[in-house]
């Protein structure tokens, strides 16, 4: 017999039903609060623009590792001095497990609905359901999605497209052509833009990872986009050099990392910073007179996690938490710009802890890893992982910037999209 979850993934959806529900978005909702901070855009709490920063598997155990191997215990973390800070709920709606995945947890951020594990910008029987990204582009702002991931892994995929299955990743970058259009796409994930047989600019398999080759289901949607006027890059000179308003960047076949376990093969080193990308859609983006709407992802947090690997994960929210300090400086050159920062959900149960050679130290995802220095002191620490998977736990969230406020405090996932929504839409407007 079928589980309801396989029944569920196998609804049918339309991506022209998604953007009818996108005309029929609501531009209303409660206020959680006064929305002041800097930033603040014509008078009201109108955001003209919106950094939507997201760590995958960024729990509050993962902030504070990064914090105290990057400056210490009396520093602070770019992504903690922003000015409002809550924490939210990560629940999923998944009939048989308790835990979100990142498919789920994308989709309550992006379309502030709670669906199934493994989802994509659907609901639990499979309709689409309208998206910020989609929202933003209504209103007339450009938009655009970077990533380490694939592109159209799960995370970009939920803020523009609609699949009963994350998996369909040919799929979910046809319809980000086809319908949902972001002008700026950038990250890994050349293999499912062509077909088998036709490596694209990033070779076949490739001696860090054999595995890796073009599995395009959908022909050749580099081309594809070529003709719907996108300029595409696949190296750190050519996303330089790019000029134009729609740019398709991919930077690698696949993640733009190694995600192995230490010492097994594992890397972080971007073809492109996740920086470096952010700049260059910022560049892009901030052209447009009506403002932005940018999702920019860290992936390698979560997937290093999986692997119980502390070094690369410190390493990856290093990188993230200075895409987060260019963020805050172009908010604080551009009026009007709210910038947040959350994770999806938490990965590996980690543990920071004092150094004990008595303690236990368990072996695979449980595994004790370190020891690390604790920076601007002779002190060191250890990481223990619980988990080789995600964990329930609340994540925490930090904002700036117009309608800010509405995030702070304790709120539900889905709340992120319904106060970022209402932020794009200014106050007073229904």
């Amino acid at each position: 017999m079928q589980s309801r979850r396989g029944q569920l993934r196998a609804g049918t959806t339309g991506v022209a039903a998604a953007a009818a529900l996108v005309m029929l978005l609501p531009f209303g909702g409660s206020e959680r609060g006064d929305g002041q901070g800097h930033g603040q855009g014509h008078g009201n709490d109108r955001a003209r623009n919106v950094i939507f920063i997201q760590g995958d598997g960024l729990g509050l155990s993962h902030r504070e590792l990064i914090r105290l191997a990057t400056v210490g215990k009396d520093g602070q973390l770019a992504m903690d001095s922003l000015e409002h800070a809550g924490w939210t709920t990560t629940d999923s709606a998944d009939p048989e497990e308790a835990v979100t995945d990142s498919a789920a947890g994308a989709t309550a951020f992006a379309s502030g609905v709670r669906t199934y594990n493994g989802a994509v910008g659907v609901d639990v029987d499979g309709n689409p359901v309208p998206t910020l990204l989609e929202a933003a582009r209504g209103a007339g702002k450009a938009t655009g999605l970077v990533t380490t991931a694939q592109v159209t892994d799960a995370t970009p995929a939920a803020f523009g497209a609609h699949v009963p299955d994350r998996g369909d990743q040919s799929e979910i970058a046809r319809q980000f052509l086809e319908s949902s259009r972001p002008d700026v796409v950038l990250g890994g994930g050349e293999d499912w833009w062509y077909p088998a047989g036709d490596p694209g600019a990033w070779e076949d398999n490739p001696a860090k990872d054999p595995t890796e080759q073009s599995k395009g289901t959908k022909g050749n949607l580099v081309e594809r986009a070529q003709d719907l006027g996108y300029t595409y890059v696949s190296d750190a000179e050519g996303l330089a050099d790019a000029r134009g308003r729609k740019l398709l960047g991919l930077f690698a076949n696949e993640e733009m990392f190694e995600q192995r376990n230490e010492g097994e093969g594992d890397l972080y080193e971007p073809e492109v910073p996740l920086v470096d990308m952010t700049a260059k859609a910022l560049d892009v983006l901030s052209r447009d007179r009506d403002g932005f709407l940018l999702l920019v992802e860290e992936e390698a947090v979560d997937e290093f996690a999986h692997r119980s690997n502390a070094t690369r994960t410190i390493q990856a929210g290093q990188a993230l938490d200075e895409t987060v300090a260019l963020a805050l400086d172009f908010a604080e050159k551009n009026r009007g710009t709210l910038v947040l920062v959350v994770g999806d959900h938490a990965t590996g149960g980690l543990a920071i802890e004092n150094v004990d050679p008595d303690d236990e130290s368990g072996e695979g995802a449980t595994t004790e890893d370190g020891p690390f220095d604790l920076a601007g002191s002779d002190l060191q620490f250890t990481v223990d992982w619980t988990t080789g998977g995600h964990t329930g736990e609340a994540t925490p969230i930090t904002a700036q910037g117009p309608g800010a406020a509405r995030l702070a405090g304790a709120q539900r996932n889905t709340d992120v999209h319904d106060a970022v929504l209402r932020a794009m839409q200014g106050r007073g407007r229904g």
